[in-house]
């Protein structure tokens, strides 16, 4: 089994809880309060702009074949997965500009960029968040909300695009050859912030 293969099952269990979160419930159901998705929204754009840090300071020690791809990353996230972001907040009211981090986001995020300062730490600390949302965003698909304020933010995370490009991060950890028990310390624990990130400040 690769290593990429061996952390995805050890996330299965973990990506149920995040299932079964009131916040991710009511995503699911579309009956999520408002007020809730709006900070929710607002903690992901500040975590969105510590993420496009992190594929570029990956970006610097990646070797060649990966390099490509992580600067894909970091210009994509930028000019379009926040741009997307800034619509999908736009119905919910959310002060993007003028968000400040919470706990959990503070903490994830120092999570990742102090990863990343090593090249396989910080491909296996990223994974939960890739590899995650592709997996939720695909259950989710499969009983969409019918409010289309949700089913759009579903729709962007079950894309088959999205989960191509998750399968490529899954082969740049295997090509990057981590220690499996440090890539899955640092999986476990960016998982752990995953499931902390639902509960909204």
């Amino acid at each position: 089994m690769s290593v990429a293969a061996h952390l995805e099952e050890i996330g299965r269990p973990l990506v149920e809880e995040q299932l079964a979160h009131p916040t991710v419930a009511g995503i699911a159901r579309g009956d999520l309060d408002d007020a809730v998705f709006r900070s929710w929204l607002e903690q992901d754009y500040l975590y969105l702009l510590d993420y496009v840090r992190v594929f570029c300071r990956l970006a610097w020690q990646a070797p060649s074949g990966h390099l490509g791809d992580l600067v894909d990353l970091a210009h994509s996230t930028f000019h379009v997965e926040l741009s997307l972001h800034r619509s999908l907040a736009e119905p919910f009211g959310a002060d993007l500009d003028g968000a400040v981090k919470g706990p959990a986001c503070a903490a994830y995020t120092a999570f990742l960029l102090d990863s990343a300062a090593t090249y396989a730490d910080g491909l296996a600390a990223l994974y939960p968040c890739m590899w995650g949302y592709s997996t939720l965003g695909a259950r989710l698909a499969e009983n969409p909300p019918a409010d289309p304020r949700y089913r759009r933010w579903v729709d962007t995370y079950a894309d088959p695009a999205f989960a191509t490009l998750t399968r490529r991060i899954a082969q740049m950890i295997d090509e990057a050859a981590p220690d499996l028990a440090r890539a899955e310390h640092l999986f476990r624990e960016g998982m752990r912030h995953e499931l902390a990130f639902w509960t909204v400040p």
